[in-house]
C-alpha cells in the first residue's frame, strides 16, 4: 500500500489498485502552498470523517475533477450532491461491499457541522480492506472505547490517528488507542495546521518508540510504502 500525505488530515491511500483520498483540505492550508498541486491528485474513492471545513475544503473540487465516488455520513453526501456532485455513496455507521472490497464506518468521539451551518451527521472513521490488507483511519476523535472493537473487522496493516491534542488525541491518547486497535504503526494527522494544534515531533514519536511501537510524521507531499 502505497501512503501520501496532504497535510492536517488529508491524505491518500493506494491498494488493491483503487486511491483512496481522505478528508480534503488543501488549498485553505497554508503549509501546503508550493508543496501540493490540486489539478495532480487521483482518487477512484473520497472518504469523508465529517463535516468540518478543514476536511471538506476541496472536496466538490476534487470530486468533480476525479470523477470519484463520495463517501460519508449521509448528511455530507447530501451537501455534496446540492453543490453538484453526482457519485456518490451515503452511509451511516454500518458496513458495506464494494468494488475493492469491505468498507466499515464506525464511531468518533466529536463534532460535525458542514460549511453552511447545516448538521454534518455523525462524524466518523473507517476501516478499508482490500485484497492488499486492511487499514484504519479514526477520522478526528478523541479517545473512545468504541475503538475496541476495530480488531473485530480485521488487523490493521497501520492506521492513521490524529495526533495534534485540543480537537482530537494527543499523542499520549493516540498511543492508548494503538493498543486498543493492536496495531504497531501509526500515522499521525491533525497536527501542526493551527497553533492550537502545534507538536512537538520528536516528543510525539518517542510516546510511540518507548511503547515499542512507530510513529511516522510525515512531511507534506512525502509518500511511503507500508
Amino acid at each position: 500500500m502505497k501512503f501520501t500525505f496532504y497535510g492536517h488530515a488529508c491524505f491518500s491511500v493506494v491498494s488493491g489498485g483503487k486511491t483512496f483520498l481522505f478528508d480534503p483540505f488543501i488549498t485553505p492550508n497554508e503549509l501546503t502552498h508550493g508543496k501540493v498541486n490540486l489539478s495532480d491528485i487521483k482518487a477512484d474513492y473520497i472518504l469523508v470523517s465529517h463535516g468540518h471545513g478543514d476536511h471538506v475544503a476541496d472536496l466538490v473540487a476534487l470530486a468533480l475533477q476525479t470523477g470519484a465516488t463520495v463517501i460519508g455520513a449521509y448528511e455530507v453526501v447530501g451537501w455534496a450532491q446540492k453543490l453538484g456532485v453526482q457519485n456518490v455513496r451515503p452511509m451511516n455507521f454500518g458496513s458495506a461491499t464494494l468494488d475493492f472490497g469491505r468498507l466499515h464506518f464506525v464511531p468518533a468521539a466529536h463534532s460535525s457541522s458542514l460549511p453552511d451551518g447545516s448538521y454534518g451527521g455523525n462524524p466518523g472513521g473507517f476501516i478499508v480492506t482490500t485484497s492488499e490488507g486492511t487499514f484504519y483511519y479514526s477520522g478526528d476523535t478523541g479517545l473512545t472505547m468504541e475503538m475496541q472493537l476495530v480488531p473485530h473487522y480485521g488487523k490493521s496493516k497501520f492506521a492513521i490517528l490524529p495526533v495534534g491534542g485540543n480537537f482530537t488525541m494527543d499523542a499520549d491518547d493516540a498511543l492508548t488507542a494503538a493498543r486498543m486497535i493492536d496495531c504497531d504503526k501509526i500515522i499521525g494527522v491533525h497536527f501542526d495546521t493551527f497553533g492550537l494544534i502545534k507538536i512537538d515531533h520528536d516528543a510525539a514519536k518517542k510516546v510511540f518508540a518507548d511503547a515499542g511501537k512507530e510513529l511516522l510524521l510525515l512531511e507534506i507531499g512525502e509518500s511511503v510504502t507500508l
